[in-house]
């Protein structure tokens, strides 16, 4: 009861105080409104910053968050406040990087992993708040929430959350003037003037909050909610190869000869074990044992596609006994969640990996863009799991804890007869995102498989350092 009182008790100072004005404006989005929101004003009223305090600590105390961060400038007065109330440790984004010195746009002590709490005053497209996130993420810091003071209603909240954060907010622009009717201080026509502004005028949709792309190796470690992704990015980033190879071959001594001369050069080697015409348990052994020694996890691109049951039969049971030995595996999202379920079940407390197959490079296939969304969706309810996906564009999802597996690459653009189509490690890696390039028969069927090898490791390499730092051109 306190709490409404107190937010009451805000609305009207905010109103008396010329924080919140009715009129003829233009928001930062570029949008006419009859009503406009001005915190700036707050700072000469202690009382009216102490009110925001306290309301705002209600929606902090019980955070996880390591840290705070005030969008720049405005909520930098609240958050410094509310960081004292809560004891929560404080970090400031610049909006311009330092031209000496650090040349930091984060300035405050943190550790890549840790988390941050978004402050903001009012919202409308959620632009500024995506700002901060970006400059934030890009330093491996975690964040999926922002609390704010005012919510236009105007598109700000679902841009947020289409980019993975949660906006909670003091007043939604309906109930604030609602507040501000019930004390005579504003008329119920101008109300409904507003009402309906809200109801016909949207803010553009925001650009993301950040392109994983050009976050490093080693930040996005940090950011990996799977174990197998943490530790698949920390091989990449070690080896400084971001080269899958398939190895598409019948015979256990060729496949074991082949990773032997190749594997220092690879960070995951992708199996399809039901080709192999003499698999036995002595091979899983030596394989794993390659595997420890090269610094390599191994995928098994078993494509399961069935229902639940039958799919966690298949992964743990059989000849093969997948489960016991591949780091991971690919999965379709067609049967739907179950086989999710299924598989998040059977890993026996052991650390294991899943990539959802969200694209192919096959020309004809019938992956439509709703099903590729559908199944990006799907895999955001089991991040324990979820190593990455299998895709073809760096705008199939978002989360930079999340490996995009991209295979169809060969040094020069071309095709076979059964519909493959392969790309180049520069178009692969900078024009379609990939964090690691999958080759097959590139160095399989090459005369000096290792020679191969080393060429489309520091291609591909260097590909993704020109995509961290920047220089596309």
């Amino acid at each position: 009861m306190e709490y409404e009182i107190k937010l009451e008790e805000l609305a009207i100072k905010l109103f008396t105080i010329d924080a919140v004005k009715f009129g003829d404006f233009m928001t930062k989005s570029g949008l006419k409104t009859p009503v406009y929101f001005d915190l700036r004003v707050i700072v000469s009223y202690p009382d009216v910053m102490e009110l925001i305090t306290f309301l705002l600590y209600n929606s902090v105390r019980d955070s996880k968050c390591n840290h705070l961060c005030g969008v720049p400038y405005t909520a930098l007065p609240v958050a410094t406040l509310l960081s004292v109330q809560a004891k929560r440790s404080m970090l400031m984004r610049r909006k311009e990087a330092k031209g000496y010195g650090t040349k930091k746009m984060i300035e405050g002590h943190y550790k890549a992993g840790e988390s941050c709490l978004i402050i903001e005053d009012v919202v409308t497209s959620g632009s500024s708040v995506l700002e901060t996130v970006k400059d934030l993420v890009k330093e491996g810091i975690k964040v999926d929430t922002a609390i704010i003071i005012l919510d236009r209603e105007q598109g700000g909240r679902q841009n947020l959350a289409a980019n993975g954060v949660e906006m909670k907010s003091l007043f939604t622009m309906t109930n604030l003037i609602e507040i501000l009717v019930k004390h005579n201080k504003i008329t119920q026509e101008m109300a409904n003037e507003v009402k309906e502004y809200l109801r016909t005028t949207k803010a553009p949709s925001s650009t993301e909050a950040v392109d994983r792309a050009s976050i490093s190796f080693e930040k996005r470690a940090e950011l990996a909610t799977n174990q197998v992704a943490k530790q698949l990015f920390e091989i990449i980033a070690l080896k400084k190869t971001n080269l899958c190879i398939s190895v598409d071959l019948t015979s256990t001594a060729k496949i074991l000869d082949l990773l032997e001369k190749v594997g220092e050069h690879v960070c995951l080697v992708k199996t399809h074990v039901d080709i192999i015409e003499d698999f036995n348990s002595d091979f899983v052994i030596q394989i794993k044992q390659l595997s420890k020694r090269l610094n390599f996890l191994i995928l098994e691109d078993r494509k399961y596609a069935d229902i639940g049951n039958t799919v966690s039969l298949q992964y743990l049971n059989g000849l093969y006994k997948i489960g016991e030995w591949a780091d991971c595996v690919t999965v379709h999202s067609l049967p739907g969640e179950g086989i999710l379920k299924a598989l998040n079940g059977s890993t026996n407390g052991v650390s294991r990996g899943v990539f959802l197959l969200a694209e192919m490079s096959s020309e004809g296939n019938l992956i439509t863009p709703d099903y590729t969304k559908a199944t990006v969706e799907m895999a955001a309810k089991y991040p324990d799991l979820i190593t990455g996906f299998v895709c073809q564009n760096k705008d199939t999802f978002k989360d930079p804890g999340l490996i995009q597996l991209t295979p169809g690459v060969q040094l020069e653009t071309s095709g076979d007869s059964l519909g493959q189509i392969y790309n180049t490690p520069e178009k692969v890696i900078l024009d379609k995102g990939a964090d690691i390039a999958v080759v097959g028969r590139g160095i399989v069927a090459a005369k000096s498989p290792e020679t191969q090898a080393v060429v489309y490791k520091n291609a591909l390499w260097k590909c993704y350092q020109k995509r961290i730092s920047g220089k596309m051109e």
